[in-house]
């Protein structure tokens, strides 16, 4: 597998977006607003976000997003090089104290790679979503000896090991779930339903 086997998560995109078109939306660039955030405004992030609304006039998202990077947060969503240098250290610190299960989510993270050439993962800090157009998957540590591999599978019905999560009633993108807590867990009933996955997200 690749030194980093990450790509970059489909909203850094969004962040990129929005950081090119803020002085035309709002007058002022990223580095602007950063300027008079550190001259101006409060000196806790929320006070700021709540001052960026309120005496400037920021929707949430923006001044959510300024609020966050005027105290040194959030730089790798609008950076694809940073995060995916994130990405490997959310990993890392996702398995500390999980180190046994390290080689089963390697050998997941693998087979979901290995379904097709516009298949991606992309790291949060307590997932490992797989892209094709959208989230078809995703592997979550949930216990010290345990992974659930998700699934979004709609209204499938739940046979053998795979779970209803609940999550189609809740219009919840991941639907099911497999516990995996061996290599041997990961057998043609897991390959199936990642391919079914996989296969749905057209």
């Amino acid at each position: 597998m690749a030194a980093n086997p990450y790509s970059p998560h489909p909203g850094i995109g969004m962040v990129r977006n929005w950081i090119d078109t803020l002085k035309e939306k709002t007058g002022r660039s990223l580095e602007e607003w950063l300027r008079l955030i550190e001259e101006q405004g409060p000196a806790d992030e929320k006070e700021r976000r709540d001052w960026l609304k309120s005496e400037h006039g920021l929707g949430t998202n923006s001044a959510w997003w300024l609020a966050e990077r005027s105290v040194g947060k959030g730089e790798e969503d609008g950076d694809p090089d940073l995060y995916l240098q994130s990405a490997l250290g959310y990993v890392d610190a996702m398995f500390a104290g999980r180190e046994a299960l390290r080689p089963v989510y390697d050998a997941l993270l693998e087979l979901g790679l290995s379904l097709g050439p516009d298949v991606k993962a992309c790291p949060a800090k307590t997932i490992v979503p797989f892209y094709r157009k959208h989230v078809f998957a995703q592997i979550k540590p949930a216990t010290k000896t345990r992974i659930d591999l998700g699934f979004a599978l709609r209204d499938t019905p739940a046979t053998g090991r795979l779970i209803d999560t609940g999550g189609f009633a809740k219009k919840d993108r991941i639907t099911h779930r497999i516990p995996v807590a061996s290599l041997a867990d990961i057998d043609g009933e897991v390959r199936s339903w990642l391919r079914k996955a996989y296969e749905m997200d057209v």
